[in-house]
């Protein structure tokens, strides 16, 4: 750790955050540091007394859960064990929209901040928050950067999504300095195109980061670029793929091109960062001093093994609590403890939307994940995308590289039918490019079917 690194971390960020900011932010920050290291029961019980606390102050001062626990026959005392939470409905973003101010906790509702999640599946959702959740998400989102080198003002690319609209001047000036304290410099991805990849690799270079954190799409569209054109770039120490999953084959991607390790998170805008992987990358820490993080079956019942539903609980955001609110997204739970030797709980894995799983008329339902498993070893397919808009009809965009050939079509017709049969067909389509998303990803696996 460099000396500004330790100036920065130990004297000048407490002293703005906790002194001009009055923030507890540093506080908050070296407890969860502390904690990570507790046995894996301490922490279970850590979270369970919080949920209690937060179960019986819902019941309280949130008219929804009220009204909603009370017509179920629930009451706070019904929760005395950690699986007892399985007894409270989970909340949708159907929940969410539908009784927006009766989800506000009555004496904090007029001190909320909001925010809005992008909508990447076509729903964007408001939602509000206290103060302290807030600082207690900054102060977790530096703990599991940290487990992959990220450390507070060492030299760091963005490769995000930039501003919308037009800041103000004050804007733009508060940006460049706190980027400057930081020791931060942000490359938008959006404007990113085959035309000029050439700009993206002079920018890493000029700016020499030790880390890059991106969105996963442009990660992996820029390391193709450079693995197909032999460029070289300054090599960074760690990359942190974030906003989406990183499958395997885009690690090794990633990996390739940019000679560091890649890392993994999980996280989405209501919570900001809910896991992510150590230094040993043998799984995601799940956040669970802060967060519970539930998988559950096609039931609603929550699984110990194999992937599920995720359902999440906020432990801290008493302003407006979400309590099990699933939000579309599929993991497989981590059945060991880590080798770090933290007391966190595992995910192995984060296996895209539940929405994205593909469906046939017979009722099989084909995780999302299949598809980038089963092509990573295709040779010559540069990128695919696998869009379903009927039951009975799957369409793979194809972008081909050097090696595809007949044989890797056959030999995708033939891995697709061993799963689906003749339940769905598969149409391939050779295509120049796959843009990302408007939010900047790239989704591997779409399913247009209504839910």
């Amino acid at each position: 750790m460099s000396a500004y690194e330790t100036a920065l971390r130990r004297v000048i960020w407490p002293a703005y955050e906790g002194g001009l900011r009055r923030r507890d932010t540093p506080s908050h920050m070296r407890r969860y540091e502390r904690d990570q290291w507790l046995a894996p029961e301490e922490i279970a019980a850590l979270q369970f007394e919080r949920l209690r606390r937060l179960v019986h102050w819902c019941h309280r001062e949130v008219p929804y859960y009220r009204r909603r626990w009370d017509a179920l026959g629930i009451t706070p005392f019904d929760i005395r064990h950690p699986e007892d939470i399985a007894r409270l409905p989970v909340l949708t973003k159907a929940d969410i929209r539908d009784n927006f101010d009766d989800l506000k906790a009555i004496s904090l509702k007029d001190s909320l901040g909001y925010k809005n999640t992008g909508g990447s599946t076509g729903e964007p959702l408001r939602f509000g928050f206290t103060r302290e959740s807030n600082d207690r998400r900054v102060a977790v989102m530096w703990r599991g950067y940290g487990w992959a080198g990220s450390r507070m003002g060492r030299r760091t690319l963005f490769l995000w999504g930039g501003p919308v609209g037009e800041p103000s001047l004050a804007h733009r000036v508060k940006d460049r300095v706190y980027n400057a304290v930081f020791a931060r410099k942000l490359l938008d991805s959006f404007p990113m195109t085959e035309a000029n990849m050439a700009d993206y690799a002079d920018a890493i270079d000029h700016w020499r980061p030790e880390v890059i954190v991106g969105y996963v799409g442009p990660l992996v569209r820029l390391a193709e670029w450079l693995l197909a054109t032999g460029r070289k770039i300054a090599r960074p120490a760690s990359i942190i793929g974030a906003a989406e999953a990183l499958h395997p084959f885009q690690r090794t991607l990633i990996e390739e091109a940019f000679g560091a390790p890649a890392y993994n998170t999980y996280g989405c805008r209501e919570f900001m960062l809910i896991a992510s992987e150590c230094e040993h990358r043998d799984g995601l820490h799940v956040n669970a001093d802060h967060l519970i993080v539930e998988t559950l079956d096609a039931h609603g019942s929550p699984v110990r093994t194999g992937s599920g539903e995720i359902a999440i609980t906020d432990l801290f955001n008493y302003g407006m609590p979400f309590i099990r609110y699933v939000n579309g997204d599929m993991a497989t739970h981590g059945p060991r403890r880590c080798a770090c030797g933290r007391g966190l709980p595992m995910l192995a894995s984060v296996d895209g939307r539940k929405l994205d799983a593909i469906r046939t008329a017979d009722g099989y339902v084909l995780p999302g994940e299949f598809f980038p498993h089963m092509l990573k070893d295709v040779p010559g397919l540069a990128r695919f995308q696998l869009v379903q808009r009927r039951l009975d009809r799957l369409d793979l965009s194809i972008v081909r590289g050097r090696g595809f050939e007949d044989a890797s079509l056959d030999y995708i017709r033939r891995e697709v039918a061993k799963v689906l049969g003749d339940s769905a067909q598969l149409h391939c389509h050779f295509v120049d490019d796959i843009p990302l998303t408007r939010s900047g990803k790239l989704r591997v696996t779409v399913s247009e079917l209504a839910p």
